[in-house]
């Protein structure tokens, strides 16, 4: 028997180390069977899960345990990502913390203390993950630093750099000055930063005339090498292949014409920065101009900004403008906004930098990507469908990738130097003076194996055949282009087909405002709180069920709430119908002599099913938790529950059975504790856990459309009476005169709580008295008028009106009625027409 009350810390103990002892998880222990498998977007190593990450695997867990109930072999592979930059600078912090120069250790002790890191936090990640009740296959974890997965990296290096898609260049990079490495252009956030156009002059040689160039960087002009006029630009084109004198500095540099300078942006002319600017650095290409570095890695001037060594790069603009003011050469100052790029990870200002690092060719890669996905059996489907357009447009304007970064943890480089000479292989080269680069690849250059690497690709392993390509991807829109782009197009290189059919994408978690949850807004939510507030259950229905695919979620802690109510609800309805299964055994279960609730029920449970696996299907999870939450409380516990009460009997109990199980199994992959926990005391159950028993699929043996419409007609009458009576204040002395048929008898006696001492035959004139009739009933009811309480009654017009003009406006609103699940737009209709209705009732009365 279950405690009388729920207590969700209680349930949810020892149920995860129940599952894992009994291998529930493993995957391939029946090969008989389909096989079914998600590898799990990895979590990095640098601290707690958040709220996101819960979201994100709580959407996995349910597909992972539907698809196990519903009779496939499933795996789902968990793994961590060593996340390069994040993690050194936490270790990096650590070491500073202890009074320990990171830089100035052996790089072989850094990485000791750094594996030291790695495995207290993976601990901590897998407390959290048997606290969110992942199903994960434990036996088959990876880590993208682990010798397998780096015998993939390795090898993939390798090979594109044999086929030419991989070079080595001086290039133009984003530079994070703090982490002191390169970034990709994924890992560049922009941000409005306020910031003003410099107009500087710029004599031209051997005149008093000079050209007006506006930077938003007058620190860079140490390193200007040209400036630029458009050759169509009447104005200046006469001066092409002359010279100006460059301020401050001092010396000649020429006048180019080129199509980069816009006669119609601000005065026309460019000062040209090759080593500063990516557009320049074109530039530059274009007429064989000189790359003058003028900054340290770490952003500070170096020596070629004369006077101005040394200082950050900030307070070489301040000192340079008030020496260029000084110098008669700073025309005016004009503040304005505008986007500046950060890093991703130390939310430092990018500096653009010509540097010398590894690329990834793109173009050939992501045209195989682009081809492929016009092939419907071939490409990889994204639920939203609308999301495709995002991987195809960042395919279609791609550049190459550039994969070298500065760090000391993650996959080191697998090439060496000798004097000129450049080795690339999977093994150390032989002989004396080779020297290995020092620089490690991008994290994303591992992850984007991942869907292959951790089935043990390069080598033709059984999980490969098995379980490649992956069947789903669970990730956020935010990530397109950091992994699944990568992950397709590594995919298809390296494999020959997509790494996964199905990409299903969800939004971003913010707060009840809205806002994206920050730790400078103070906003964020730790999951593993929540869980130890209202339990694991709650967190993940609310998760799973409050947002449509695609679609931003708004953490909302009343919704959790009347989650944690739900879920007491089903308990106390369990409670009930163990208690009435007391004894109960297979020999007597029976579902023969079925009345017509139970006829209902067993109706409503089918197409319950039937639309419950349907959205389970599209990965409509708020579709599924929206119905089986209609179901259970309106149905099961409303509805059935009092209507077994009538005629408690084996057929009875039989139903009660048979609906309370297929519930507790459909809630399951979303709520895997308290349905575990109740469905190991019912007195017949096919499995020990709920977690390998069979997902319910439709009987269409107990479907009967004719009764179920029968009792929707009795129900109906039921709910009207009842406002009749509420409209009419009629109490429970009154008196009942009543005409029904005698199968339908017991039905409305026991939901109107008519009882028989109150049944009259004569009408009683001395009585204020209301009638109802419809096909199936005659019902008057004989009464004392009662004194009415106009204030209540004017207090619900008040709210019916105000709730009236909220879903009024909803409905009206285009882009919500478009959106919203239908199942959720038409309950909004449904309940406006109530409500208008029963408005009408109180305007009448009062």
């Amino acid at each position: 028997m279950l405690e009388k009350k729920y207590n969700h810390l209680e349930v949810e103990k020892n149920k995860y180390d129940f599952w894992l002892e009994k291998d529930y998880f493993k995957c391939g222990k029946d090969k008989t069977k389909k096989p079914f498998c998600i590898v799990i977007p990895p979590p990095n190593v640098t601290g707690k899960l958040h709220l996101g990450h819960a979201w994100n695997t709580t959407l996995q867990d349910i597909i992972i345990r539907y698809k196990r109930m519903d009779g496939y072999d499933t795996l789902w592979l968990p793994g961590m990502d060593h996340a390069g930059i994040a993690t050194q600078a936490k270790v990096d912090k650590k070491l500073k913390d202890m009074g320990i120069k990171p830089r100035e250790m052996d790089r072989q002790e850094w990485l000791n203390v750094a594996w030291d890191w790695k495995r207290e936090y993976a601990e901590n990640i897998h407390a959290q993950w048997a606290k969110m009740g992942l199903s994960l296959d434990y036996s088959k974890e990876r880590f993208t630093l682990d010798d397998g997965l780096s015998k993939s990296v390795t090898k993939v290096f390798v090979d594109l750099y044999n086929e030419g898609l991989i070079y080595r260049g001086e290039r133009i990079i984003n530079w994070d000055p703090e982490a002191m490495t390169a970034l990709s252009n994924e890992e560049v956030i922009y941000k409005e930063d306020k910031g003003a156009f410099y107009h500087i002059k710029y004599f031209i040689e051997g005149s008093d005339e000079y050209l007006e160039v506006a930077t938003t960087r007058p620190e860079t002009l140490f390193g200007d090498t040209a400036v630029a006029v458009n050759p169509s630009d009447e104005r200046y084109k006469h001066l092409i292949g002359k010279n100006v004198l460059l301020p401050i500095v001092n010396k000649l540099i020429p006048i180019v014409g080129d199509i980069h300078a816009d006669p119609e942006f601000g005065t026309g002319v460019v000062k040209i920065t090759p080593a500063h600017d990516p557009n320049d650095f074109e530039v530059g290409n274009r007429h064989n101009l000189e790359r003058v570095v003028v900054m340290n890695p770490d952003a500070t001037m170096n020596e070629n900004a004369g006077v101005y060594q040394g200082m950050t790069r900030e307070e070489c603009r301040d000192a340079l403008v008030k020496d260029l003011k000084e110098k008669d050469l700073l025309i005016k100052i004009e503040e304005m906004t505008h986007s500046v790029g950060h890093s991703e990870r130390t939310d430092v200002v990018v500096e653009p930098y010509l540097s010398k690092q590894w690329f990834v060719k793109m173009r050939p890669l992501a045209d195989r990507v682009l081809e492929n996905q016009k092939n419907k059996d071939t490409k990889v489907n994204f639920v939203p469908a609308r999301f495709e357009k995002v991987m195809n447009h960042w395919m279609e304007i791609t550049y190459d990738w550039c994969i070298s970064r500065q760090l000391w943890w993650g996959h080191r480089i697998p090439a060496w130097y000798k004097g000129e000479e450049v080795y690339v292989g999977t093994t150390p080269p032989e002989g004396e003076g080779w020297i290995q680069d020092p620089d490690v690849l991008d994290t994303w250059f591992s992850s984007a194996l991942w869907p292959f690497s951790t089935l043990g690709w390069p080598d033709n392993t059984e999980d490969i055949k098995r379980y490649y390509p992956n069947d789903v991807l669970v990730t956020g829109y935010d990530i397109i282009p950091f992994w699944v782009n990568r992950m397709t197009f590594q995919g298809l290189h390296f494999t020959g087909s997509r790494p996964f059919g199905d990409c299903l994408i969800h939004g971003l978690i913010r707060d009840k405002n809205g806002r994206k949850m920050s730790k400078s807004l103070g906003n964020g939510v730790d999951p593993m709180d929540v869980i130890e507030e209202y339990g694991c259950d709650s967190l993940r229905y609310f998760l799973s069920t409050s947002s449509a695919p695609g679609m931003d979620l708004r953490y909302d802690e009343e919704k959790i709430k009347s989650t944690w109510n739900f879920i007491n609800k089903l308990w106390n309805a369990s409670r009930f119908v163990l208690m009435n299964l007391e004894g109960f055994n297979k020999e007597d279960y029976t579902l023969d002599d079925l009345s017509l609730s139970d006829k209902w029920i067993l109706t409503k449970l089918n197409k319950t099913i039937k639309d419950v696996r349907k959205n389970m299907d599209k990965y409509e999870f708020n579709n599924v938790g929206n119905i089986l939450y209609s179901f259970a409380w309106d149905d099961f516990c409303d509805w059935y529950i009092e209507l077994a009460k009538i005629n408690m009997n084996n057929t009875t109990k039989s139903v009660l059975l048979r609906v309370l199980t297929d519930i507790l199994k459909m809630l399951h992959p979303i709520m895997p504790y308290v349905t575990e926990e109740i469905y190991s005391k019912l007195p017949i159950k096919e499995e020990e856990s709920i977690m390998i028993s069979n997902y319910p699929k439709v009987d269409k043996k107990y479907i009967f459309d004719n009764d179920k419409e029968i009792m929707d007609k009795v129900m109906k009458d039921i709910i009207a009476i009842r406002n009749l009576k509420a409209n009419n204040n009629i109490t429970k002395d009154a008196f009942v005169k009543l005409e029904v048929s005698n199968d339908l008898e017991s039905i409305y006696k026991s939901q109107l709580k008519i009882q028989d001492d109150k049944i009259i035959n004569e009408e009683d004139k001395s009585l204020l008295n209301v009638n109802y009739t419809s096909n199936n009933i005659n019902i008057t009811y004989y009464y004392k008028g009662q004194e009415i309480d106009n204030s209540k009654i004017l207090e619900e017009i008040d709210t019916l009106k105000k709730s009236i003009e909220r879903r009024k406006n909803l409905l009206s609103n285009e882009n919500y009625v478009n959106k919203a699940p239908k199942n959720i737009v038409d309950l909004d209709r449904k309940k406006l027409d109530e409500e208008e209705n029963r408005l009408a009732q109180l305007i009448n009365k009062n």
